[in-house]
């Protein structure tokens, strides 16, 4: 008989109304858990939570507001007493040329993919269960030093400094804090945020498939059963540490066929 990892547990994702998150919430309700996702524009955050059922609740909230996600510890307080697993999932940024970085953009990725982390966890204190686990979104690009994506990667290689620091801040309390580094996941940010095309999209996940040991281009499922491992007590002996789900893409080398 099958059972459910995260039975009873409460949860929160931030951005969890499209991509990864949403993927993540789906996953976490189908192991038992109860998922609040955030998301700023209220109308697509109830189309997500409409789909997700009766096991979420959306909650309107730009991370990189305190006063936002002090409502939205608030509003978990209110509605369960507590929560168990924190996803901190928004984030973004765009490919740019060094040369035509602006500040609009450099504030923008910084705020979004650093601030808004620091806030969020920050602001779950008070809520988080000890003993909670805490899972980070970074990325594969910190560690690859991909062309226009200086600042991206500096603001996802900064998300891994904070999981390892917030591990012993955080440790008299055995709250858990890890990162998680998904690959090449297509998403709706591919449009939306890279400006690509569905015919660049396809191009692209054909051409990079070929580079990566696993023969394919990762899922949003990938991502979300990685994160259940580090919410649940399977990984309990695990803190600080980045997991990352790329199919072996920056571990080994595929060959180009």
């Amino acid at each position: 008989m099958e059972t459910q990892a995260l039975k009873g547990r409460v949860a929160l994702v931030t951005g969890g109304t499209t991509g990864l998150g949403f993927g993540a919430a789906q996953r976490l309700i189908e192991e038992g858990a109860f998922v609040y996702i955030t998301g700023r524009r209220q109308n697509v955050l109830d189309e997500a939570v409409a789909k997700l059922g009766t096991s979420a609740k959306g909650l309107q909230a730009d991370a990189m507001k305190k006063a936002d996600m002090l409502r939205v510890a608030e509003a978990i307080k209110a509605g369960h007493g507590h929560l168990d697993i924190l996803f901190a999932n928004a984030g973004g940024g765009h490919a740019t040329p060094l040369e035509d970085l602006t500040e609009e953009q450099i504030d923008s990725e910084l705020g979004i993919n650093v601030k808004g982390v620091v806030l969020t966890v920050q602001s779950m204190l008070g809520v988080l269960r000890d003993g909670a686990s805490v899972v980070l979104n970074a990325s594969i690009t910190a560690d690859m030093g991909l062309p226009g994506f200086a600042v991206y990667a500096a603001t996802k290689a900064a998300v891994r400094s904070l999981a390892r620091s917030w591990t012993t801040d955080l440790k008299h309390r055995g709250i858990r804090v890890n990162t998680i580094s998904p690959g090449v996941v297509p998403t709706e940010g591919y449009g939306h945020e890279q400006g690509m095309s569905d015919a660049d999209v396809a191009a692209y996940v054909d051409r990079v498939s070929k580079e990566i040991p696993a023969g394919r281009v990762g899922s949003a499922r990938d991502i979300a059963d990685a994160l259940v491992f580090l919410a649940s007590d399977a990984s309990r002996y695990i803190r600080g540490v980045d997991l990352v789900v790329d199919g072996g893409m920056t571990r080994v080398y595929a060959g180009k066929n």
